[in-house]
């Protein structure tokens, strides 16, 4: 490692992971339009506003973001030889990253608790998931991340990085941050602790606690068919949540003297872009009432494209 004597560098060097940017320009451009897309579709189908969609079309806008905040940086370091980046650059991108997995994180719970509404509660669930309701979860997955990042950020950003200049990662986190820091961490680590503790923990108990009375209520239902039925509406959502939280809790609830390089920069991987790719294909693209919907959109365009070829004829 070079030493470096400034307590705060002006630019740090990201080492990357070598296999990472011809994946990562790939996964930009698919998840980039199947995102698109999702959010496209529910604005023009009257018949996809509701609160599940309403939701993923938030979810959608966050990927969207997550991804936008690292990937071109990557881009560019990959056709570069400067790999560096800026103090300001980093402090934004670390900023930005951390909003974005809190509000997500909250986003998740609050599509569990839909799902509960839906399958426990059904006769109440216009009552209850109303649309001002459900602006208010949204409005409040996003005041939270906004103040949890700043939370965690800014006694970051304030340690000394006097060991190197060199972040072992291909973008601006905080674990490999504090491995750099040449002074006291326990205070960075215990904000850390109680703040996946609080967010993470507390919203993957509440899921938890909502599949639980939704396995609960499918068990009763007699018929195999219709249990199934309603079970499938719930696995996309599932699989998300464990591959999101699972990487989550892996990088942020441990010790961060057993920080694995390599490995932690994979798991990085998954949440940052391939959890973005994939949201929108396993919640929407295998759904029926979205995939009727694009066939009805395409038919409208295709409609309106021969109405104006004839009448410019």
């Amino acid at each position: 490692m070079e030493q470096s004597n400034q307590s705060t560098p002006a630019r740090f060097i990201l080492l990357g992971l070598s296999n990472v940017p011809p994946l990562q320009f790939i996964c930009f451009f698919v998840f980039l339009l199947g995102n698109i897309l999702l959010i496209t579709v529910v604005t023009m189908t009257p018949s996809l506003h509701t609160p599940m969609y309403f939701f993923l079309s938030n979810l959608s806008v966050i990927d969207i973001t997550f991804s936008c905040t690292i990937v071109p940086k990557i881009l560019v370091n990959t056709l570069s030889t400067d790999k560096s980046i800026s103090f300001v650059e980093c402090a934004i991108q670390m900023y930005i990253h951390l909003v974005l997995g809190a509000t997500e994180s909250i986003l998740l719970a609050a599509m569990a608790y839909d799902r509960f509404v839906a399958i426990c509660r059904p006769l109440h669930y216009k009552a209850i998931m109303n649309y001002r309701f459900c602006a208010c979860l949204v409005a409040i997955s996003w005041g939270v991340g906004f103040m949890n990042s700043l939370i965690l950020v800014l006694p970051t950003l304030k340690l000394p990085f006097c060991r190197s200049n060199h972040i072992n990662h291909f973008f601006c986190e905080i674990p490999p941050l504090l491995q750099i820091a040449c002074m006291d961490i326990r205070l960075n680590e215990a904000l850390l602790y109680i703040s996946a503790g609080t967010i993470v923990m507390c919203l993957f108990f509440f899921i938890l606690t909502s599949y639980i009375h939704i396995i609960n209520t499918i068990l009763k239902i007699h018929s195999l068919t219709e249990s199934y039925k309603v079970f499938s509406t719930c696995a996309s959502h599932l699989t998300v949540v464990i591959l999101y939280y699972g990487t989550i809790m892996f990088i942020y609830l441990r010790p961060y003297s057993t920080y694995f390089k390599n490995a932690d920069k994979i798991v990085s991987l998954l949440y940052t872009a391939v959890t973005p790719m994939l949201n929108p294909f396993i919640y929407s693209i295998r759904n029926k009432d979205f995939k009727g919907s694009i066939n009805n959109l395409n038919k409208q365009l295709t409609i309106q494209n021969l109405l104006y070829l004839n009448h410019h004829d």
